[in-house]
């Protein structure tokens, strides 16, 4: 029994938060979740962010998780002119195993960028974030073994674990970023940021486990082919415990106003998850609301039980500028 209960905990941990944190295919909309040095890190007054993700939908409630955000910058008139000092708030809700096991934590966020020329379209910056976290264990959707009887399932066994159901503790997030503009109208960039650097115990059974660290390398940019049409690219690679992802691709964007201080576009591209997913995504934006929407396609080895189908998922972003004016280039994808 209790080699069994090893096992199905080692189970859970395995697919949820020892080898790998929850994550977006669509990345680069989820600011906050990414790279702590985003925070403020946009052409506008704030940003509102939001995303959920269905993964594995033929296998019920794999993987469900929600996550979003607001950032905006500060002390504009106290620090010199094309710096950014931006503070941000965060949280996400991740449930694994039809909600056997729910995550949920809150995040603040501190940046600083410093402007590398006058016009501030090189900037190079650092982020910080604290966050705390809570995660459950429902000992009552787990089955074991000795619930098996002639006449079927027995009630859900009442052994107890070692370090309870309910786990909270206190994480650190950092990282820094670089973006680039050569002529104000398109934008590079490339950042690096480390997740769990105080690698807090997270155990249901013992002290012997810690929340490995995530190290993620991304860039990306955007550049414009013409006056209607602009490309944007991006990619992450991510290393956490013995897991690791790399995410590349783009979109073409259609400025269907020709206004470039508050476009009307729409998005068509994809993105790979190598060695995974194809990821196709489309996109809408309109008076500072950008919509997307993906979906995984399964190319793994497990499409034959997910039927292909590795999960939707959709973002929204708002950013609140001006009107009529046409800011510093600052990554979008």
């Amino acid at each position: 029994m209790r080699k069994l209960l090893l096992i199905c905990v080692t189970l859970v941990f395995a697919l949820s938060a020892y080898a790998q944190d929850p994550h977006f295919s669509q990345f680069f909309a989820s600011p906050l979740t990414l790279n702590p040095a985003f925070t403020g890190k946009f052409d506008g007054q704030l940003r509102l962010a939001a995303n959920h993700r269905d993964q594995w939908p033929s296998i019920p409630k794999a993987y469900v998780t929600t996550a979003a955000s607001l950032d905006f910058s500060i002390l504009k008139n106290k620090i010199p002119q094309g710096d950014v000092f931006g503070i941000g708030f965060s949280g996400l809700s991740d449930q694994s195993a039809d909600a056997a096991l729910k995550l949920n934590y809150g995040s603040v966020s501190l940046s600083y960028h410093k402007a590398l020329d006058e016009e501030g379209y090189n900037t190079i910056g650092g982020g910080f974030q604290a966050t705390y976290s809570s995660i459950t264990l429902d000992r009552n959707k787990l089955t074991f073994e000795d619930q098996l009887t002639a006449n079927g399932f027995t009630n859900p066994t009442q052994e107890t674990f070692d370090n309870g159901t309910n786990q909270n503790y206190f994480d650190i997030n950092a990282g820094i970023l670089y973006s680039g503009s050569s002529n104000g109208y398109n934008n590079y960039y490339l950042g690096v940021s480390v997740y769990h650097i105080n690698r807090p115990n997270l155990s249901f059974i013992d002290k012997s486990w810690t929340l490995a660290s995530r190290i993620t390398v991304h860039g990306g940019g955007s550049f414009p082919a013409s006056e209607m049409l602009t490309i944007n690219t991006s990619a992450i690679y991510q290393m956490q415990n013995k897991a690791s992802e790399l995410v590349f691709g783009g979109a073409l964007e259609a400025n269907l106003n020709n206004d470039a201080s508050n476009p009307t576009s729409v998005f068509g591209g994809a993105w790979m998850r190598l060695n995974d997913a194809v990821i196709p995504y489309v996109g809408i934006e309109t008076n500072g609301l950008r919509i997307g929407v993906s979906y995984d396609v399964n190319i793994s080895s497990l499409k034959a039980a997910t039927a292909s189908r590795g999960g939707s998922e959709f973002s929204l972003i708002y950013i609140k500028r001006p009107s009529e004016v046409k800011g510093v280039p600052c990554p979008r994808f």
